[in-house]
């Protein structure tokens, strides 16, 4: 497999201009799905099975703060967590006045609904997105990911072109680089402690990190796993892989939740493992939180 990297997108017209790095990818054949035992049931890692895809074209980073901006400044769009007022933050990092804290999340009692968290205030209303230019912009819905791609004439990835790329060339393998979490240092933005009440931030971040933190996969990808969860274009269906087809699958034609991709700062082993290349999980389009983002890929 060869990887080229293209000069940076400008002008990209939708009617806006994307001005993140290309991995311009060669495309082919490889094993998608878990192959080391490591997957939860419930998401359908399983069966592993060979899927092959065209060449594309995908940013070698998320969508970060300062892209995020350049979209809303030119086009005026309202994020769903804006419209509706309040989004999901991790209770370690919320920052806002108590009387907007509007409680923990049935079942995941470590979410907070915030009002006044959206993207440019990440942890609520006494919070910021200054000086975090070049950090994955958060609190992004699925369907405020596909506003952006539309903007620029751009797409969300499958969820095979997404593991297709986070792979990096190397079949098989449980990380971006290879086989060992620690190999010798953190290569990954998660959570270091006791989840979910003790963050030691070993990593250095305790919540995002920048989108060139760590090093880039054999593809020139960064950070593909940790860091946020990443959307997909696909529907989710936890058995799809046992029909999926060999050649450029596109997911279930329809559903309820849309495939996430990546894992984020809060996977921990106790809890979520999903900072893999071939983990699973989906939320609801309309859904935002702290720990989601996106990347996009050529049409």
């Amino acid at each position: 497999m060869r990887m080229t990297r293209s000069a940076t997108v400008r002008g990209v017209d939708g009617s806006g201009t994307h001005c993140i790095e290309q991995a311009a990818l060669q495309g082919g054949r490889f094993l998608m799905g878990d192959s080391t035992g490591d997957g939860n049931r419930p998401d359908g890692e399983t069966p592993v099975h060979q899927v092959e895809v065209a060449p594309f074209s995908i940013d070698v980073t998320s969508v970060t703060n300062a892209d995020f901006a350049r979209f809303v400044d030119a086009t005026g769009y309202v994020t769903e967590a804006e419209s509706f007022g309040f989004s999901a933050v991790f209770h370690l990092a919320v920052e806002a006045l108590r009387d907007e804290i509007m409680g923990p999340a049935t079942g995941v009692p470590w979410w907070y609904g915030v009002r006044g968290a959206d993207w440019r205030h990440p942890g609520g209303s006494e919070s910021s997105v200054d000086g975090l230019d070049d950090h994955p912009a958060v609190h992004v819905s699925w369907n405020d990911a596909v506003a952006y791609c539309d903007w620029a004439a751009r797409r969300l990835p499958t969820e095979a072109e997404w593991e297709f790329a986070s792979r990096g060339g190397l079949d098989g393998a449980r990380y971006p680089w290879g086989e060992d979490l620690m190999a010798p240092h953190w290569r990954v933005n998660i959570f270091q402690g006791e989840f979910p009440n003790r963050n030691t931030s070993e990593d250095g971040w305790s919540t995002t990190a920048p989108v060139r933190s760590y090093e880039p996969n054999g593809y020139g990808l960064w950070q593909t796993v940790g860091n946020v969860w990443e959307w997909c274009a696909d529907w989710f269906d936890a058995s799809y892989y046992l029909r999926s087809p060999l050649t450029s699958p596109t997911g279930p034609s329809e559903g309820a939740s849309r495939v996430m991709r990546g894992g984020s700062y809060l996977c921990h082993s106790s809890y979520c493992n999903r900072y893999r290349n071939s983990a699973r999980s989906s939320n609801t389009p309309d859904s935002s939180m702290g720990n989601a983002g996106f990347r996009t890929v050529g049409i």
